[in-house]
């Protein structure tokens, strides 16, 4: 018998967000790997372009900013994408990437991991 597995569904590490499109943002996404909705993004700060977060880097990203909506594939060049910046209520078992210290930065924005 053949098994599939499926992946995780835009915005299905919600559990709430603010009313109509407040808590949601377009962005654009540096150039890589295919990335899952769930993904914890830090901002570079010379490009202004999000990428996934990363607590030993120095260029922007060692600071969580924001939470990936749905999936990107991977690209040689910027993509544009949506992510939850701000007011909502997320999994703590469906998301990429958390650390404590990107709990407490998520915070600030008021994304809270539950």
């Amino acid at each position: 018998m053949t098994v599939k597995l499926e992946t995780m569904h835009a915005g299905e590490f919600l559990l709430s967000e603010g009313a109509g499109n407040i808590s949601r943002e377009a962005i654009n996404v540096a150039a890589g790997a295919a990335l899952q909705p769930g993904q914890i993004l830090g901002l570079v700060t010379l490009s202004g372009e999000f990428s996934p977060y990363n607590p030993i880097a120095e260029d922007g990203t060692e600071n969580a900013t924001a939470i990936l909506y749905g999936p990107l594939g991977e690209s040689d060049v910027v993509r544009r994408g949506r992510a939850v910046v701000r007011m909502a209520e997320v999994s703590e078992a469906h998301l990429t990437g958390l650390d404590p210290a990107a709990e407490k930065a998520l915070a600030v924005h008021f994304l809270i991991v539950r």
